[in-house]
């Protein structure tokens, strides 16, 4: 009994970490955006389209995980301010692709260096191992999520 108290105990700590770490990410995240007026979602979009530029607003929503209707009044946003233009697609006129603008490329030029700096604050005096560990723990626990939630799909 007192095991499975244990037991419980960490998996309460280990959530509320996990949440926490996240929450105070995605703050200092903002904190770092905020002097480039692009918020965190803006940049989800930027740098998507960064890897794959010409992807397709359904596509956006499906790797952003919002609906289209969210992703659409982003593109908007993101096109009023000219890092990013529609254009149809070459071979159905009913779909819309999101493409970067010039301009957009020197805003993502600087959203990664803010990223990047970002991260090294966050992960400053943490030994290389341990970064290794906890990467290779938060895959595992990735992937279990990912079966639990296929399996619950295919249910």
């Amino acid at each position: 009994m007192a095991n499975e108290a244990h037991s419980t105990d960490w998996e309460l700590r280990l959530g509320f970490l996990i949440h926490d770490v996240s929450r105070l990410r995605r703050s200092a995240f903002d904190r770092c955006l905020k002097p480039l007026n692009v918020t965190r979602s803006q940049w989800w979009v930027l740098a998507y389209l960064s890897r794959e530029d010409g992807m397709t607003q359904s596509q956006l929503a499906e790797e952003l995980d919002l609906g289209k209707v969210a992703v659409g009044g982003l593109i908007d946003r993101l096109e009023k301010s000219g890092l990013v233009r529609r254009g149809a697609d070459a071979t159905d006129r009913r779909v819309n692709r999101v493409y970067l603008e010039p301009k957009s490329k020197q805003l993502i030029t600087r959203m990664r260096k803010v990223s990047h700096q970002l991260n090294e604050q966050i992960l400053d005096g943490l030994a290389d191992a341990k970064l290794e560990v906890a990467a290779t723990t938060l895959d595992a626990m990735k992937r279990n999520l990912l079966t639990y939630l296929q399996a619950d799909e295919a249910a």
